[in-house]
């Protein structure tokens, strides 16, 4: 399926063997756009994630969490573990500067890429954040995000969404999945390699991974609100009010997670190929948010009659309705990429909605173009141009943040979003897949009882 090509370019691409199903039509991977190898290792400018929009600081703890109850799907003769960073609201001025990452796992992930020696592996790993290590929590109850990266990447990748978050009033974890990255940092010095991009070859394989993921965000969600939590503040965490949100294969394991924890809310697919079928269920009345990028889903049409909805630039007579599917220049249906989404759509039942962002691509909802947009290219390098459309980093990760943010808002706080509602000014990009009528602020909430 397309979405090991695209986890694997991350990792070990010439590892992974074509597939059965939509891999085998899916072509070879393509390079991350935040990983161009014309961008020199020369001196930068300091690196920089943009300010979260909401009005809180932010804090950032970390943990190792260790699973001893269940073995390793990649090294069975160890138990599961995880890293895991809780970014929540936070007194201002407390703590310290928290790290974006370390110098190993940059290196790492670019030398995946043939790239340790073309990009400036310390200034990617101090990039500025907003997050201060060990700062004092503001008080509350809030609600709960669980996020998780895609295939080889790991949770840094989710640091601006993770911080968005917070600033806004919520709780997020990011979560490194052990073997499941191209390079994680455990205590001790220990660095865990990507042993599943290895391993991964099959739609099976693909699937298994998906709910592996799931019970490790279930799992974290225990270590969490149980009896005995495994973070100290984990008593600002509303056990009632939890959603999950992933990136590629994380996203996967978002839906997953849906499908096997009745205790998650609601949950939202970035760009991820789904790898567990949806039975007509849905997740039982749960929200769902697909969103990805439209060059992945060119032709994706739901069911007439199940809440498809046109683009308001239809309406205009550009014909770009995407209730209707693109069409190449020659006039012909374009198949869609990742006919997985469209199988979902007609099971997820309300509330439910799917957004597609022109100009994205599969890595525009994670932190990687934002950074790649301020490494400069070498003197001797001519800028390659753009693809027309094309966002920026800083444009993508506003989307991202932007939709994420009121979706889970609206399920998890009962707070009204007008921008789910309706099209967008500030957000021309998006275009409406699928919907649902809407409900009304109040909708959403889930009391304790």
């Amino acid at each position: 399926m397309r979405e090991i090509f695209r986890a694997a370019c991350l990792a070990v691409a010439t590892l992974l063997l074509p597939v059965a199903g939509t891999a085998a039509a899916a072509g070879p991977p393509p390079a991350p756009p935040a990983l161009s190898p014309t961008q020199g290792p020369g001196t930068v400018a300091a690196l920089a994630l943009p300010r979260p929009t909401g009005p809180l600081a932010v804090g950032r703890d970390t943990l190792h969490l260790v699973d001893q109850h269940r073995r390793d799907p990649w090294v069975p003769t160890v138990a599961r573990e995880l890293m895991v960073d809780i970014y929540y609201p936070a007194r201002p001025a407390t703590g310290t500067p928290a790290r974006y990452a370390t110098a190993e796992e940059i290196r790492a992930y670019l030398a995946a890429l043939g790239l340790a020696d073309a990009l400036p592996v310390q200034a990617l790993a101090d990039t500025r954040i907003a997050s201060r290590a060990g700062a004092l929590p503001l008080p509350g109850r809030r609600p709960l995000v669980l996020l998780s990266p895609g295939l080889g990447v790991g949770r840094r990748s989710l640091t601006g969404l993770a911080e968005d978050l917070a600033s806004r009033g919520l709780v997020a974890a990011t979560v490194d999945h052990a073997y499941e990255s191209v390079a994680t940092v455990f205590p001790g010095g220990r660095t865990l390699t990507c042993v599943a991009c290895d391993r991964m070859r099959t739609d099976a394989d693909f699937a298994a991974a998906s709910r592996g993921r799931a019970a490790d965000l279930s799992f974290v969600l225990d270590s969490l609100t149980g009896a005995h939590p495994a973070w100290r503040d984990a008593a600002v965490i509303d056990p009632a009010r939890v959603a999950a949100v992933g990136h590629s294969l994380g996203g996967s394991a978002a839906a997953s997670l849906l499908l096997h924890d009745r205790r998650v809310r609601a949950g939202v697919d970035l760009d991820g190929t789904l790898g567990e079928p949806l039975g007509a269920g849905g997740f039982g009345g749960r929200a769902f948010l697909l969103f990805g990028a439209t060059a992945d889903h060119p032709g994706a049409t739901p069911a007439a009659g199940d809440g498809a909805a046109k683009n308001p630039a239809a309406a205009a007579g550009d014909g770009a309705s995407r209730g209707g599917g693109a069409v190449k220049a020659d006039g012909a249906a374009q198949e869609d990429d990742d006919p997985t989404w469209a199988q979902a759509w007609a099971h997820l039942g309300p509330p439910r909605l799917w957004l597609d962002v022109d100009g994205a691509d599969h890595f525009s909802f994670t932190d990687d173009p934002v950074l790649a947009d301020q490494i400069p290219l070498p003197a001797a390098v001519p800028p390659a141009p753009a693809p027309a459309g094309a966002l920026t980093g800083r444009q993508a990760l506003a989307i991202t943040r932007a939709y994420v943010g009121a979706f889970v808002e609206r399920w998890l706080c009962g707070r009204a979003q007008p921008l789910l509602d309706a099209p967008s000014r500030a957000f021309p990009q998006v275009r409406v897949v699928g919907r649902d009528p809407q409900p009304g602020p109040g909708a959403g909430v889930t009391r304790r009882r």
